[in-house]
């Protein structure tokens, strides 16, 4: 094929994307049909790949690197949840990959009822489809909905049930106690989390968690309009795990930059290098985790 063929051919693709609102949001039924699906539909219905991508063999747009990871949905391996009852879970996040927390999805099935953290682990979850009924060990029950969320301090005793079908992302890691200082368990919504300030920033931002000494690590929610992007290019000490609830962008991680939308996971080590730009026709919404209120000696 000569050279002139060749750039004919690339020419036709771009222009093909680009007629398609670009490689972020494919032609798709799904994309058609979302006014219609509830929200957080698209983190188990991922549409970034052009269709004729989409089932090519081998493909992935996952990466595993020494300070960063995306975890793409067509890389998830689920495989049942130990101590947990008609639940399949595929763990995104855990120290082997270099990080101080574990960060799972969990489809709960009919009948399902989950198992305790180990000794000494902290629990947040958060509701992503469906709705999980909690129960702690005096009775009481809340029924969680999607966006929705609960924090379990260390050996705190609950259940997570569900008659139908559900799934929730969940963050456990080993709680780092403070002198005078006890976590309290937490239940409630995002919708009821106020707007806070970010000097400097454009996006929206709520934290589901006090951020009192209590606690060592927080859950933020963040929103960007498209367009919208991080002013600061951040390096620094703490560890995060993000999850892409809605929308599609760039995002760098050390020397790369990677294309993401709802569904993705990211994992970011200290001091790599981190950066978003939010684009599409819809607004961005991720949730990240990030330690806090710990002297990192």
């Amino acid at each position: 094929m000569s050279s002139i063929s060749v750039l004919l051919l690339i020419l036709g693709f771009f222009n093909y994307a680009l007629a398609e609102e670009g490689f972020c949001s494919a032609p798709s039924v799904l994309s058609m049909e979302s006014k219609s699906k509830p929200l957080y539909w698209k983190v188990n219905n991922p549409t970034l790949s052009p269709l004729h991508l989409q089932d090519l063999p081998g493909f992935t747009r996952s990466v595993y690197r020494r300070d960063h990871a995306l975890i793409s949905p067509e890389s998830h391996v689920y495989s049942p949840l130990p101590d947990w009852i008609n639940t399949s879970g595929a763990y995104l996040i855990s120290p082997e990959i270099g990080s101080h927390f574990t960060m799972y999805l969990a489809n709960l099935k009919e009948n399902s009822r989950s198992g305790l953290p180990l000794h000494d682990v902290e629990r947040l979850i958060f509701v992503l489809e469906g709705a999980v009924t909690l129960t702690n060990v005096s009775g009481v029950s809340h029924i969680l909905k999607v966006d929705s969320y609960a924090y379990f301090p260390p050996n705190f005793e609950h259940s997570i049930e569900c008659d139908a079908s559900a799934t929730i992302v969940i963050f456990e890691r080993r709680y780092v106690p403070l002198q005078n200082h006890v976590s309290e368990p937490v239940v409630n919504s995002t919708d009821k989390q106020p707007l806070l300030e970010t000097p400097g920033e454009v996006f929206e931002l709520r934290k589901l968690l006090p951020t009192s000494l209590a606690y060592d690590f927080n859950i933020h929610i963040m929103d960007f309009q498209p367009g919208e992007f991080l002013n600061v290019k951040e390096v620094h000490y703490n560890q995060h795990g993000l999850l892409l609830l809605e929308g599609q962008g760039i995002y760098r991680l050390g020397d790369s930059w990677y294309p993401v939308q709802a569904g993705d996971v990211i994992w970011m080590a200290p001091f790599v290098p981190q950066w978003y730009a939010a684009l599409g026709k819809t607004r961005t919404r991720y949730l990240l985790y990030k330690d806090v209120n710990r002297n990192p000696l």
